[in-house]
């Protein structure tokens, strides 16, 4: 989604851009996205997050922005930019602490892929099953889109790999752990 001023052509006359230092942006409680104020100046979101809970607002007023713009008060993701020119781009990808029983699901499946025919969509699903496993081996994490990823191959997918008892393992625990 992007966001940008609607006259960029024109500088501002109210003091929040074309060219005068007095900023803007001033949020209570941002839980991802993106912000700009100021002549020219955009945002955009292209996070990849599972929606979340906001945390709590205490009612206080968020902070007001120096003469430069920006007082976000809590902000658990998310960019924001104030000034002439601008640009705010959230671009975050969110990593899932990686169970046990997801490792064990796709170690499985991938046992099973290897008793199929080789076609070019197995070779695909195996290719991203290795990486699934490989980053749950190293850093203990996975990405969220790796995981929808695999999810749309194994509910969406024409293979033959979608059919199997433990496809059906794999995308039971991703649905437990992305909702």
């Amino acid at each position: 989604m992007a966001v940008e001023e609607e006259d960029q052509d024109t500088p501002d006359t109210q003091g929040d851009g074309g060219g005068s230092p007095s900023g803007g942006i001033s949020i209570g409680v941002m839980t991802g996205g993106a912000a700009a104020a100021g002549h020219r100046a955009s945002a955009e979101d292209r996070s990849r997050r599972a929606a979340t809970t906001p945390p709590p607002y205490t009612g206080a007023a968020p902070p007001t922005g120096g003469p430069g713009g920006i007082g976000i008060g809590v902000m658990t993701g998310g960019a924001a930019a104030a000034g002439e020119g601008a640009r705010a781009v959230d671009a975050s990808a969110q990593l899932f602490a990686a169970p046990p029983e997801l490792a064990l699901a796709v170690r499985t499946l991938r046992e099973h892929l290897g008793m199929l025919r080789r076609t070019p969509e197995i070779a695909e699903l195996d290719a991203g099953l290795s990486e699934l496993d490989e980053a749950m081996a190293g850093t203990g994490q996975v990405r969220r889109d790796r995981l929808q990823w695999l999810r749309d191959r194994l509910t969406l997918g024409a293979t033959t790999a979608a059919g199997l008892a433990s496809a059906a393992a794999v995308v039971e625990t991703i649905v437990q752990l992305t909702g």
